[in-house]
């Protein structure tokens, strides 16, 4: 099926998910038509390759040579940094927010909310974004305040720190906020 279809994407993702089935969470990811093979060692991962392979030779599939990375410790996929520690924020993302400033103007302020919502996997409390968001609701008119500042700088510096994801640690408290 070629791209572009309405129902491409669901239709690649319902065969990626039938086909790989029984690698998908343990030694492989599919979205649509990315790929990750993941393994803990050199040996497991030629392993964990050659029945990825196997399996795409047996239904006729084909990889672009060009957009294939293999053996590699890390690096960028669907716009994250993925690594043996976890998942890190895409540092292109976290300069766009670096890198702009107190805003007169309320299309900035959707821009930063937007750009806020790429990260928001990484940025703890829903109620970090509160103040842009009450500044951008009101009815008389949009004006930055020196609340929305505060929250911008307290961005910024928590940003500078770059969050990762990962999996829970082994005998350490794990903390589920609903």
């Amino acid at each position: 099926m070629p791209f572009g279809l309405k129902n491409a994407g669901a239709t690649y993702q319902r065969l990626g998910n039938k086909v790989f089935t029984h690698m998908i969470g343990r030694n492989m990811e599919v979205y649509i038509d990315n790929m990750l093979v993941k393994s803990h060692s050199r040996d497991n991962h030629i392993k964990d390759l050659l029945e990825c392979f196997d399996m795409i030779r047996r239904l006729g599939m084909k990889l672009n040579p060009s957009k294939c990375t293999f053996g590699v410790h890390g690096g960028k996929f669907l716009g994250y940094l993925i690594s043996c520690r976890g998942i890190e924020a895409n540092s292109e993302k976290i300069k766009a927010i670096h890198d702009m400033s107190s805003s007169t103007k309320k299309k900035e302020v959707q821009k930063l909310t937007g750009r806020m919502a790429a990260l928001s996997k990484f940025l703890r409390g829903a109620k970090r974004g509160l103040p842009f968001f009450k500044t951008l609701r009101k009815v008389e008119g949009f004006s930055w305040n020196e609340e929305c500042q505060e929250t911008l700088d307290s961005l910024k510096e928590y940003l500078s720190k770059p969050p990762m994801l990962m999996k829970p640690r082994t005998g350490e408290k794990l903390y589920i906020y609903l």
